[in-house]
């Protein structure tokens, strides 16, 4: 059809009135009539009275309808399109699969040559120029194009892109009014997006550079991020806001001018805890990998030969690099916000008082004071920070805000995790990145000997307990090894013998979780090897107090929890009963057996911590070691023909009875050092 035959040339006003003609769009909107309503809609006229009705017919029509809706964004009026398009962003519909074509699939399915399926499942060949083009004008070569984007991130785009447009347009006395439900409309649909997110970051990213007027450009991101860029600049200039006066016009508030600030920076708090926190945890790489990321930049000398570091994994993987360009964007944007230190960990460590729930999204702040930060967007961006001092040699650690163990650190374990003492108790569930995050914060404080004072026994165990339980209940083992460094290596710095045994004794005695007991067995293990050399230095007797750990006074107290009476437990108990209970505490067993291996053998602690009064007066062999062999017979007899463990019986379940019987036997064996000491 001739251009001219278009109905939507043939309708124009004043051929129709305005309602008429946009009825005859919505009828004739097709993808070969989008260039014609593109021309038709440079004219300002007709786009001021229609561009806000055409909103919600183009979108569904992207990335082809593109340049239309950017018509609409120039020339439309801005106060009615704003709330068109934002109603649009909320009717994304993320994680829609959109219409594939069956051909080629049924094509690739029917293939059955090598070569054919390769080149039917490439991506989209194009060309481009080579090299050489310079020299041999027309050379071109053959290239990859990823595919196009599922719709719903190409409409999450285009949209954002149409507000660019659109919020410098808006001359009002305040604009923070538009902007509050603006922003407010991109958070809850990008909290709905579940693929391409570092694409709506950048997106995000340029919307907030082109509502506070920032001039530099976003950071580019490395070609291996395979990022794609949101929807092109558009060179052509917006028209003024018909419904702007003079007065709108002129200079903001400052008190206008704080309010756009404040809503800018608390919104980018909530998209970066929105994407951070939602990153996945596939292979072990918990959030941004800040906590491993930084002890192999401190401690190299302490990552596995030959093995793929996280730093590597991060420079390397496509996935991962993607992250690390999406958080870039965001930290650099936040500066560009003024952003502080100083104000992100005041959010971070205050309480929210008002739930969420209550807050009607329709009614705007008061104030820019009303416009509370993310707690935990804030403490993710104020991690970034301090991470990058040491991964990127910054050198910003030294101006940032005073930081310390106590009582910064602790906190933030308290009012960003869900610590017992202030959250739900589910401590160590929290999203990976977050727990990452705060973790890092405890190893930087370590590398510094930025520890702090605490201000009683009572405040450093509860620290303590705290990342003690991380170490115990996280999912990611990645996760457990940073925080058990970070308990063990604090509970070393005490310089109180008594408060270490203190805490030693509690986690023993009180801890129900099994792995953080064997933690215990180890501190106390390290303790008496350290305050027992088999050559004591001359001067330490003479210039050094003697430890608690040095006496028999530290290992009669543990003793009871070190080495419990298992005969309950393990015998008398039902079958199934005393498997579990087993199942439960064997690596705890384990543990304790070669404790009582090392003090039976080292001879030179005999003497000094009273080995065998402790052997004869807890009855380490009847109370403990006993019922410990005599449950393994009983649980291999109940695995063999009927004896109700038929189905426990594994490669592991027997392979751990293996292990105990073998460690059994060499603490037995052992037993004969007291003898001869």
């Amino acid at each position: 059809m001739a251009e001219e035959e278009s109905p939507l040339m043939k309708a124009l006003p004043p051929e129709s009135d305005y309602l008429t003609y946009l009825t005859i769009v919505e009828y004739n909107l097709t993808q070969e009539n989008l260039p014609i309503l593109h021309k038709v809609l440079q004219d300002q006229t007709l786009t001021t009275n229609i561009g806000w009705d055409l909103v919600h017919l183009l979108v569904p029509h992207l990335p082809d309808s593109e340049q239309c809706l950017q018509d609409v964004a120039r020339l439309g009026n801005p106060r009615e399109v704003i709330l068109k398009v934002t109603e649009s962003l909320r009717l994304i519909e993320h994680g829609e699969s959109d219409d594939a074509p069956e051909g080629p699939i049924d094509a690739l399915a029917g293939a059955t040559d090598s070569r054919a399926r390769a080149e039917s499942s490439t991506y989209p060949v194009k060309t481009a120029p080579t090299e050489s083009a310079g020299t041999r004008p027309g050379s071109s070569q053959m290239v990859e194009r990823p595919p196009p984007p599922p719709l719903a991130v190409s409409q999450f785009i285009a949209l954002l892109s149409m507000i660019s447009i659109l919020h410098p347009r808006i001359k009002t006395k305040y604009p923070s009014r538009f902007l509050s439900t603006t922003l407010q409309a991109i958070l809850a649909s990008f909290s709905n997006a579940d693929s391409h997110r570092e694409e709506l970051v950048l997106a995000i990213v340029k919307v907030v550079k082109s509502v506070m007027g920032i001039q530099r450009p976003a950071l580019p991101s490395r070609r291996s991020s395979g990022m794609m860029s949101s929807a092109p600049t558009v060179t052509a200039d917006a028209v003024a806001d018909p419904e702007g006066t003079v007065a709108a016009a002129a200079e903001l508030s400052p008190e206008e001018t704080a309010m756009q600030l404040k809503l800018l920076q608390s919104f980018v708090t909530h998209v970066v805890e929105e994407y951070m926190l939602n990153l996945p945890g596939e292979d072990d790489v918990p959030g941004m990998a800040w906590c491993s990321r930084v002890m192999e930049k401190l401690h190299p000398e302490r990552v596995i030969p030959e093995t793929p570091t996280f730093s590597k994994r991060f420079g390397e993987e496509e996935k991962l690099h993607r992250r690390i360009d999406a958080i870039g964007q965001i930290v650099t944007l936040a500066q560009d916000l003024k952003l502080t230190d100083k104000a992100l960990l005041s959010a971070a460590r205050t309480v929210e008082k008002v739930p969420a729930a209550t807050h009607d999204e329709d009614e705007p702040p008061a104030s820019a004071d009303d416009i509370p930060l993310s707690r935990l967007g804030s403490l993710l961006l104020y991690t970034s920070s301090r991470a990058a001092s040491i991964l990127y040699d910054t050198g910003k650690l030294a101006s940032n805000e005073p930081f310390a163990l106590f009582p910064d650190h602790q906190d933030l374990l308290k009012y960003c995790l869900s610590s017992p003492a202030h959250g739900t108790g589910t401590l160590g569930t929290e999203p990976e990145a977050l727990v990452d995050a705060v973790l890092v914060l405890g190893i930087v404080c370590l590398e510094h000997d930025t520890i702090g004072e605490p201000e009683s026994d009572e405040q450093f165990n509860e620290y303590l307990q705290i990342t003690a339980l991380l170490s115990s209940n996280c999912p990611s083992p990645t996760l457990r090894g940073h925080a058990h460094y970070l308990t063990t290596t604090l509970l070393r710095s005490q310089p109180d013998d008594n408060a270490r045994l203190a805490f030693i004794r509690d986690t023993l005695e009180h801890c129900p979780f099994e792995n953080l007991k064997v933690s215990a067995v180890g501190w106390i293990k390290g303790e008496t090897i350290e305050a027992n050399p088999p050559t004591p230095h001359s001067h330490y007797d003479q210039h050094e107090p003697s430890s608690i750990f040095a006496t028999s006074l530290a290992i009669d107290s543990l003793a009871p929890f070190l080495f419990p009476s298992l005969h309950t437990e393990l015998i008398t108990a039902p079958l199934q009963d005393a498997w579990i209970t087993f199942q439960t505490n064997v690596s705890f067993y384990l543990s304790s057996l070669n404790f009582a291996y090392l003090l039976l053998c080292a001879k030179h602690l005999h003497s000094k911590l009273g080995v065998a009064d402790l052997w004869q007066n807890t009855d380490i062999a009847g109370s403990f070691l006993q019922p410990l062999r005599d449950a393994s017979a009983r649980f291999k007899t109940g695995m063999d023909g009927s004896g109700g463990l038929e189905d426990e019986k594994t490669d592991s379940a027997v392979a751990e009875l293996s292990l105990l019987d073998e460690t059994l036997e060499r603490v037995t064996k052992a037993v004969r050092f007291l003898n001869e000491s």
